[in-house]
């Protein structure tokens, strides 16, 4: 009987081409692994039911969250401005801490804070208990975050909040609960219920604390006057500050520095160029003085113009006051100068001395575009 129900589950395309002998010696043994009965196995083969309204489902899911963080406008008040000022005052860091899918939404808390100016650790509630409380001190700021207040490892760790005397801004669903009444400040995030069927899942509650926690990060920037500069700083690698602090200094000497003098050949010309794979060479005196550029464009022109090049000198094919930049030079304008005079390199030198060379491919390879 129970190979007749593989015969006829595992006929369908999902499972064409596993013979049905097959199908029930792995499944035998995976439930075996499992400690279940092989004979319990056509309980488990339940047909997932395609709902035709999953598109409205999610549509659904969407406006209860969305509705959920407009009701929240109404927690923005003195208690929030309260919470804004606790920190501001604060001379220590803000530390979020929670359990479960609450401690996810700390992380994510701790981090904009930290990208955005504010000093922050995140401390898993259960880990603090165990030693890493140690991190906390007096003068810093505690966000725990629950939806319930009554979070088990949260309401073991007040006792040691009001030990060390540090401030603690409960954000919570249940303001008459434990966490909220040990607090010195309560952030109200509470939801009629989650968006999922059974009113279980984190779902409504963990986007309302999400955009509690973003509305602290912003009022916090705004409070310190946090500038696209300074958020560049603490994003050095991402794209904004890489365009905002990436200098010419930064990349140019990664590259060789190919040059000739005035009275090289035509030929130590051309070798200087192919050895280096810039494109190009500077022409410098004695004294590492820039006096000119020699371009893959030049060596062309020069083709061009004379039949007989084997006698000419690199003073004599060189295009004088080339284009040049220095080494503090934001990399955004350098790329933004080559691609307004069409050239694909820059010299970099530091009073009239050659320092090195910089293409747009270097700053192309750095995400500046």
């Amino acid at each position: 009987m129970l190979i007749d129900k593989y015969n006829q589950y595992f006929s369908n395309n999902r499972y064409r081409g596993l013979s049905p002998k097959s199908v029930q010696k792995s499944v035998h043994f995976g439930l075996k692994f499992a400690n279940f009965e092989p004979n319990l196995f056509p309980i488990f083969l339940v047909e997932t039911k395609i709902n035709k309204n999953l598109i409205e489902l999610g549509k659904k899911v969407l406006t209860a969250e969305s509705e959920a963080i407009e009701s929240l406008k109404s927690a923005i008040d003195g208690r929030f401005e309260e919470a804004i000022r606790l920190i501001l005052s604060s001379k220590g860091k803000v530390v979020l801490t929670g359990v479960g899918k609450s401690a996810l939404i700390a992380q994510k808390i701790s981090a904009t804070f930290n990208s955005t100016g504010q000093v922050s650790v995140f401390l898993h509630s259960a880990d603090a208990l165990h030693g890493d409380i140690g991190i906390l001190d007096k003068s810093d700021i505690v966000i725990s975050i629950s939806k319930s207040g009554e979070t088990e490892e949260l309401v073991k760790l007040l006792p040691y909040f009001k030990r060390i005397e540090c401030k603690h801004i409960a954000l919570t669903g249940n303001v008459s609960s434990t966490i909220a009444r040990a607090s010195n400040c309560i952030l109200d995030v509470s939801v009629e219920e989650e968006a999922c069927r059974n009113n279980l899942a984190p779902t409504t509650s963990t986007t309302v604390a999400l955009a509690m926690g973003d509305a602290l990060a912003v009022c916090l920037m705004e409070a310190r006057d946090f500038t696209t500069s300074d958020f560049a700083r603490n994003h050095p690698s991402g794209s904004l500050g890489k365009k905002m602090l990436l200098t010419v200094g930064d990349v140019y000497p990664n590259n060789a520095i190919p040059k000739v003098g005035p009275n090289s050949s035509v030929e130590e010309v051309i070798m200087e160029i192919s050895s280096k794979r810039l494109g190009a060479t500077a022409v410098v005196n004695e004294g590492n003085t820039v006096l000119g550029i020699i371009t893959d464009g030049d060596l062309r022109r020069m083709l061009k113009s004379h039949e007989d090049y084997k006698g000419l000198k690199a003073s004599e094919i060189m295009s004088q006051n080339p284009k040049t930049t220095k080494p503090e030079i934001n990399a955004s304008k350098a790329l933004a100068y080559m691609k307004s005079n069409s050239i694909t390199h820059l010299i970099v030198e530091e009073d009239g001395q050659l320092l090195g060379f910089i293409h747009m491919h270097d700053l192309l390879r750095e995400g500046l575009g």
